[in-house]
């Protein structure tokens, strides 16, 4: 097997004298309409994000209509599930067939669950539409960043993954409030049906623009694909229901955790005598591909961490509406935003990178730090502050991740590659949330003992909804608020323990060249891409 361990020296093959030599292949990618074929790439970007961040305006509306309460959350679960173990299957699939056909099938299959999901008659069918959107989603995502990599030379990249991570930034905000728009004018319906035209535009660009590649006989590692699904599924099963919905020790949580550990070991083994990989193990020696990952994951940690219980926070403590609520997250975004774009570029213009990770987790940690110092009494103008820090710290992370696995991994790696960025931050945002959301009740159940009137007290902690703590006599709100301000500080504490060990792995980054051109692909070189 070809080694993908790092190169000291340029990564790129050049020609006595003169610069990198390119294939036929990379010849017609240069020849393609770059800038339709990026148009298109961040349309389907951004309502492959869209769809994750939509729905949540209307699930009230939704279960009102179809019923279920009970299994509102998994309108959110069977997405995020989906689309995470989907991932890494559609960036292998990509580079043994090329990203035009799996890019338009993750399109027809994005489709097909929107129109089930409008057309959905009860609580079951929707989960299962919403879990067919995840799974052409989960393909649109790392697709659409791997074809910026057929299609650019690796010293232009950083520009355009910056814009593509400001529009996932951007999703995170707009998101809720087109879902909200659309839900009170055109019904739940609606925010399904958005979608289709969308898609068919995309599918239709990209299949003009984008250059098929020559049909040639490949083998798929089917065993490898379904022990990666069964492992990722289990791992975000756990951090979603354990100590939630179910105990930690319960049987359901201990048999899934069981599952994840037999699925990776035998993935692991699978992976060493398959002859096409879903996830190459060689990968995991080399060393920016480790790095970018681990960094990913604690991101991802503290990332969601934030967008899940700041909402939580303004609502409850501070009496903000769901909407205006949700507002209070666009400070993050607008840092996360123009620091991804400016990364990107900065990137792009001088072909260094390594600071980038290294600097923003650092300020990501101070935002973190700040975010644990906020009490009942903080004004919000500070909060959104804080947030915006917290923003800055965030966005050169996404855009320079990316760029610097795809510099590292072999040409014919760069799918799996470009879809591991996205993998582990999802599931590092899965299993902080879950944490997170397990140290927040322990520690105000520890704040709020002997404090909560007895009507409130036999109902537990699942009965302080924003509207009924906001309805409580002023003592007891009083009370209540506090312990909610207070039971987040050691989240976000650890949130910015997280960002600053980020920041001491993110020194290990090794800054490889960063070509002007496109490579060949040398698949059985360990040609970096």
């Amino acid at each position: 097997m070809s080694s993908v361990a790092d190169h000291a020296s340029s990564p790129y093959p050049a020609a006595p004298g003169g610069p990198p030599v390119l294939s036929s292949a990379a010849t017609e990618a240069g020849a393609q309409p770059v800038r339709l074929i990026l148009a298109a790439v961040a349309t389907v970007l951004l309502c492959a994000s869209l769809g994750q961040t939509v729905v949540s305006a209307a699930l009230p509306v939704i279960v009102t209509d179809l019923g279920g309460l009970e299994h509102m959350t998994w309108l959110i679960t069977a997405y995020l599930l989906a689309s995470t173990v989907s991932a890494p299957i559609y960036g292998k699939l990509g580079d043994l067939f090329g990203r035009k056909v799996v890019i338009q099938a993750g399109l027809v299959v994005f489709t097909l669950g929107s129109l089930l999901c409008a057309g959905a008659q009860n609580m079951g069918m929707i989960v299962a539409g919403r879990a067919v959107q995840g799974l052409g989603a989960g393909g649109l995502i790392v697709v659409s960043m791997a074809v910026v990599g057929d299609i650019l030379p690796p010293r232009d990249r950083g520009k355009v993954q910056g814009m593509l991570g400001a529009v996932f930034g951007l999703s995170t905000v707009i998101g809720p409030l087109i879902g909200g728009l659309l839900v009170q004018t055109l019904g739940w319906h609606s925010i399904f049906f958005v979608n289709v035209p969308v898609a068919v535009v995309a599918f239709v660009t990209l299949g003009v623009a984008l250059k098929s590649r020559a049909r040639v006989r490949r083998q798929i590692d089917y065993a490898g694909a379904v022990l990666m699904t069964m492992f990722l599924s289990a791992t975000v099963l756990v951090a979603n229901i354990g100590g939630s919905t179910m105990p930690w020790l319960s049987p359901t949580v201990l048999g899934l955790g069981a599952a994840a550990l037999a699925a990776l070991a035998g993935f692991v083994w699978r992976e060493a005598h398959a002859t096409e990989p879903v996830m190459p193990l060689a990968l995991f020696r080399n060393n920016n591909f480790v790095v970018v990952n681990l960094v990913g994951f604690m991101v991802g940690v503290a990332m969601f961490g934030a967008i899940t219980f700041v909402p939580l926070f303004m609502q409850t403590v501070k009496g903000l509406s769901p909407t205006a609520s949700g507002i209070m997250l666009l400070p993050m975004m607008v840092g996360l935003i123009g620091t991804s774009a400016l990364a990107g570029r900065a990137i792009s213009r001088t072909g260094r990178y390594k600071l980038f990770p290294i600097l923003s987790t650092g300020v990501l940690a101070a935002g973190m730090a700040l975010m644990s110092t906020i009490a009942a009494e903080t004004p919000i103008w500070r909060i959104a502050i804080y947030l915006f820090v917290a923003g800055i710290g965030i966005g050169p992370v996404m855009s320079t991740g990316v760029t610097a696995i795809q510099n590292a991994v072999p040409v014919s790696m760069l799918g799996v590659g470009t879809a591991s960025a996205n993998m582990f931050r999802m599931i590092g945002g899965s299993i902080g949330t879950a944490a997170f959301g397990a140290i927040f009740a322990m520690r105000l159940a520890d704040l709020l003992d002997g404090q909560l009137p007895d009507e409130l007290a036999q109902g537990g902690l699942g009965s302080l909804s924003p509207a009924v703590v906001n309805s409580l006599p002023e003592a007891a709100r009083l009370a209540i608020t506090h312990g909610f301000a207070e039971a987040l500080h050691p989240i976000f504490q650890t949130a910015s323990a997280l960002a600053l060990l980020a920041c001491l792995i993110s020194l290990a980054l090794r800054e490889l060249p960063l070509s002007t051109s496109l490579p060949s692909r040398r698949e059985d070189t360990g040609q970096p891409a």
